[in-house]
């Protein structure tokens, strides 16, 4: 069984930074694409930003120059660097990773919450 476990949420100001690790644990597998999600109350869960195995980055345009996505494949490991948040930012921040264990499937993690404050 594959696990994906997030750190690294918490309460911040405006124009503050967080960086959010989401670690996957189990027996053996492959990591393809790994990702963060959020979404806010009363609104449908979105993309934030993906990588690829390689390193190939994807983000959503809210949080574009402000937001760093970058893995750690010896650690089987991702991170969200959030710099300059804001308000809109606020959000149950998840983690999720297309993992291969025989075939591919999506794995999620149980949300780590994101406060921004004015």
């Amino acid at each position: 069984q594959v696990q994906l476990v997030e750190s690294g949420g918490g309460l911040v100001q405006a124009g503050g930074s967080l960086r959010l690790s989401c670690a996957a644990s189990g027996s053996s597998f492959s990591i393809n694409t790994m990702g963060w999600y959020r979404q806010a109350p009363g609104k449908q869960r979105e993309s934030v930003a993906s990588i690829t195995r390689g390193g190939t980055t994807n983000y959503a345009d809210s949080v574009k120059g402000r937001f760093t996505i970058s893995r750690d494949n010896t650690k089987n490991t991702v991170y969200l660097q959030m710099n300059s948040l804001k308000p809109e930012d606020t959000a149950v921040y998840y983690c999720n990773a297309a993992i291969l264990v025989g075939v591919l499937r999506n794995y999620w993690g149980q949300g780590t919450q994101v406060t921004v404050s004015s």
